[in-house]
């Protein structure tokens, strides 16, 4: 099934602590959703994205397998916690930077959050939204942000399809042709998937005008498998605007990630990767099992028609969306919902671990909220936030707060919802009515 036949289940689901509309004439098909909730929410996302980004960061490329002429060895396992860094492919002489040890990378509330790759495109994707006054970027509106806010040299914080599409945008080109397989060969990476699941909370409950929002950007760099995996992460983002009345996290994404696999197309590798890992989830065996068991699966014997090994790219495909999307169900599944389990898992699990881990971050930062993230972590974190770490002609020289932030993305959503989904605002209780078809 694709996601336009399953809008009708979202009819099941009610916004936790939230009040259906008693005089509404349709109360049984709309949801109310607090506002100053949400936003609290938003504020959540970027928190959460930012602590598991930057954590994530500590191993990323640590371990990708032993196919090629890269070998790293042993992959991680959670006895691995605490314990010493070790070096990545990117420097096989030395470790992390940004911590000694495999532990949670935190910014006390006098530090500033800097941006990184995980959450500097959806910023700007935000920004242009929120400026232009549109509920959708066109090609020219993506370009020009693109070759506005992004460095023309390096470090420019671009890699494989992201930089191929930047680099087709200088010469005149314009999405969706940046992904086009002719012109980009790189449409199979991973990076869509950083640049726009951000789109989901701008439609909550709705992931058909999700998907429509996203369609573009995602196209902007990713195409077949790439790009359905990347709509997967924007329907779990719109699920998670309300949430599943009565249900723990744990039972909560479980439906949410039911209702994301409907949109994958049979026979296509991300749905065979879905069903394989949450079969070996419902198993029983540990975590570290089932990510080993995907490295054979995928990387060494090439299942189900993902043939990335074949190809012969650098690291064996480790920035490939595919099996970073295999990674990441371990963590979100074996997670559990649990925020700070859910990192853990996503961290040592290997590959490309910053991108899966602050995917998981800033979904469940975002159904939990600013103040439940800061309990998690035991103390108050910072609120503040520097895009031009990564970007750059942002106003007021790149400093911004996570506050600011999610007031951009309240006033997108209150677009959508008047504009797109037919919803209104009751000023008096400061709640959105939301249809849900």
């Amino acid at each position: 099934m694709r996601i336009s036949v399953l809008v009708p289940l979202l009819l099941l689901i009610v916004a936790c602590g939230e009040k259906r509309d008693p005089g509404a004439e349709s109360a049984e098909n709309t949801v109310m959703i607090s506002r100053s909730d949400y936003k609290d929410r938003l504020e959540g996302f970027w928190l959460a994205q930012c602590i598991a980004n930057w954590t994530g960061l500590v191993t990323e490329m640590d371990k990708i397998g032993n196919i090629g002429e890269i070998r790293t060895g042993p992959f991680y396992t959670r006895e691995d916690w605490g314990k010493p860094d070790q070096p990545s492919i990117f420097n096989p002489d030395s470790i992390s930077r940004w911590s000694e040890t495999i532990d949670f990378v935190l910014r006390g509330p006098e530090e500033v959050w800097g941006a990184d790759d995980d959450t500097d495109v959806e910023y700007m994707y935000q920004y242009l939204l929120f400026e232009s006054g549109a509920t959708r970027l066109n090609p020219e509106q993506i370009r020009d942000g693109w070759l506005r806010h992004i460095r023309a040299e390096e470090e420019n914080y671009l890699w494989v399809s992201n930089q191929q599409a930047f680099d087709l945008m200088q010469q005149g080109v314009l999405p969706p042709e940046t992904s086009d397989p002719e012109r980009n060969p790189h449409y199979e990476m991973i990076d869509a998937q950083l640049t726009t699941e951000i789109f989901g909370l701008y439609a909550p409950g709705r992931p058909d005008i999700a998907l429509e929002m996203a369609h573009l950007p995602i196209r902007t760099t990713a195409r077949g498998g790439a790009a359905q995996i990347s709509e997967f992460y924007v329907i779990l983002h719109a699920l998670a605007g309300t949430p599943a009345e009565g249900l723990n996290p744990k039972a909560q994404l479980m439906q949410m990630a039911t209702t994301a696999r409907g949109h994958l197309t049979e026979g296509d590798y991300p749905a065979a990767m879905y069903d394989y890992v949450l079969g070996l989830y419902k198993s029983g065996i540990p975590w570290e099992q089932t990510r080993d068991s995907i490295y054979q699966r995928y990387q060494v014997e090439e299942a189900d028609g993902y043939d990335i090994t074949s190809q012969n790219l650098y690291c064996n495909g480790c920035f490939a969306a595919g099996i970073n999307f295999a990674a990441s169900l371990v963590s979100y599944f074996y997670g559990e919902g649990d925020l700070k389990q859910t990192l853990k898992i996503g961290v040592l699990c290997g590959w490309d671990s910053d991108n899966p881990t602050a995917t998981w971050g800033g979904l469940l930062g975002f159904m939990m909220g600013k103040e439940k993230v800061e309990q998690a972590f035991g103390q108050p974190l910072s609120d503040r936030f520097n895009i031009h770490r990564t970007r750059q002609n942002f106003p007021d020289d790149g400093k911004d707060t996570f506050d600011k932030m999610a007031a951009k993305g309240m006033a997108i959503t209150d677009r959508v919802i008047t504009k797109e989904m037919g919803g209104k605002t009751d000023p008096e209780e400061k709640v959105w009515i939301i249809p849900l078809q």
